[in-house]
């Protein structure tokens, strides 16, 4: 009998400097943020380090005083061993990683590693290691090799004095000018990958614009995109509101792709609803724009449901990013409602209910919900739906019997809320958008027309 070997789980610590003008609070939600990212890496966060500093240590980041201390953790060397959370093997364990809550320098990170004795990784590594885990799409693909380059760059000098004056050196005799190093080749490289993949993201993004025109062509513009902070519940509850199985995880940015489906039970107009990426606070800059085209659909959305979780002590500061980055892209004017959500991992139902008149009185027209409850869900629905039939009129159309191949498109437009019919045709009261009125009362003319001729 083959005997089952069990992986090894790997162990990270988290480090971080806290500077004056950064609030316990603020501070604690970031650490918070870093061990949730962490955990979507697939790291078991043990221990964790914080320091009260003026500024960033120059050489290392941290304080000399706390690299010692980190390096006698990692080393074993500390006489008792205290864990935030304990390893899964209370006998046997390694630190493989410390992961760093700010985005560092190339040689801030290098000296920390030797110092540390284990690899490191700056808060903007673990990010992106996720974003290349997590992509599927050709675009979101892209877009992430785009933002690794970019990291990848100004760490090549580090690499290449690691690899001293053998490693420096590519071709040529009596030094540098003889020949090209193996740091500016690899930049060169680096600086051409990144300008055909910009190349090759015009023109899926030229394909994508043609796609949704001619969706929007189809269905008119009644679309409403999905958007939140990462693990707010935004994919649980694009699940609920269109029956699909799109993928659903508790992990930070388990969403990387753009999702678009029909809103169900389908209604009148057909309203399409779209997931798009997770916000997080402190998501570097060029993150934020090399992700912009997966917020795409914010901008051509005729509604934006702003789904928070309302089980998160910190959803004030969630709710903020949010505003931020859809101002920044421009989708700040797009009609939203906030959805409330997780609001049944609030305590009991007393809990619950005085969170929610608490919300309502301070964010009007809000929705408070759990995508779980089949009930919330409805109500939801019934709100969108709401929403694009607000400018509906009421209008009667007569359909003679040699025109009855447009019987299908008053269906597939208008809401139909009476049919009678004589010797000489159907007669129907329906409920739509004018436009689609006036152009289903256009076809029938045309049809007429033809068949008279």
């Amino acid at each position: 009998m083959q005997k089952e070997v069990k992986e090894r789980s790997n162990l990270a610590l988290v480090a971080a400097v806290q500077l004056p003008n950064v609030s316990d609070a603020e501070f604690e939600a970031s650490l918070t943020e870093l061990r949730e990212l962490a955990k979507t890496l697939g790291y078991d966060v043990v221990k964790t380090f914080v320091q009260k500093r003026a500024g960033f240590d120059i050489k290392a980041y941290l304080g000399e005083g706390k690299r010692e201390e980190i390096r006698a953790f990692v080393n074993h060397e500390s006489y008792e061993v205290e864990f935030d959370k304990a390893p899964p093997n209370i006998n046997d364990w390694e630190i493989d990683t410390v992961l760093v809550d700010h985005e560092i320098s190339p040689s801030q990170a290098r000296n920390l590693e030797k110092e540390v004795g284990c690899e490191v990784m700056d808060r903007t590594m673990v990010i992106l290691e996720i974003f290349h885990r997590n992509a599927r799409s050709r675009a979101a693909r892209a877009q992430v090799e785009i933002a690794r380059l970019g990291y990848m760059a100004p760490r090549l000098r580090e690499a290449a004095k690691l690899a001293g004056p053998q490693g420096r050196q590519r071709s040529g005799e009596g030094g540098r000018g003889a020949g090209e190093s193996h740091t500016e080749l690899d930049r060169r490289k680096i600086r051409d990958r990144i300008a055909e993949l910009q190349q090759d993201i015009l023109a899926m993004e030229a394909e994508r614009k043609t796609q949704r025109a001619r969706r929007q062509e189809r269905q008119g513009l009644a679309g409403v995109a999905l958007v939140g902070y990462t693990n707010a519940g935004k994919s649980t509850l694009m699940r609920a509101l269109t029956g699909s199985e799109v993928l659903v995880a508790n992990k930070l940015f388990a969403t990387l792709d753009t999702t678009v489906r029909a809103l169900y039970p389908e209604s009148i107009p057909r309203i399409l609803v779209s997931d798009t990426v997770g916000f997080i606070k402190n998501l570097p800059h060029g993150l934020v724009a090399s992700f912009k085209s997966t917020l795409d659909e914010a901008l051509d959305a005729s509604l934006l449901l702003h789904v928070i979780d309302a089980s998160d002590p910190g959803f004030e500061r969630q709710l903020e990013v949010t505003n931020e980055v859809l101002s920044e892209i421009g989708a700040d004017e797009v009609p939203r409602i906030r959805v409330f959500n997780k609001i049944d991992f609030v305590g009991d139902a007393t809990a619950q209910a005085e969170l929610e008149i608490t919300l309502q009185s301070r964010y009007p027209d809000c929705v408070v919900m759990s995508a779980r409850r089949p009930e919330d869900v409805a109500m939801l629905h019934k709100k969108i739906v709401e929403f694009y039939q607000q400018d509906q009129v009421e209008a009667e159309l007569f359909l003679p019997w040699e025109a009855q191949q447009l019987r299908k498109d008053i269906y597939a437009t208008c809401q139909v809320l009476a049919e009678t019919s004589d010797h000489e045709g159907a007669f129907f009261k329906v409920r739509g958008e004018p436009s689609a009125i006036n152009k289903l009362t256009e076809s029938v003319k045309l049809s007429q027309g033809i068949k008279s001729v």
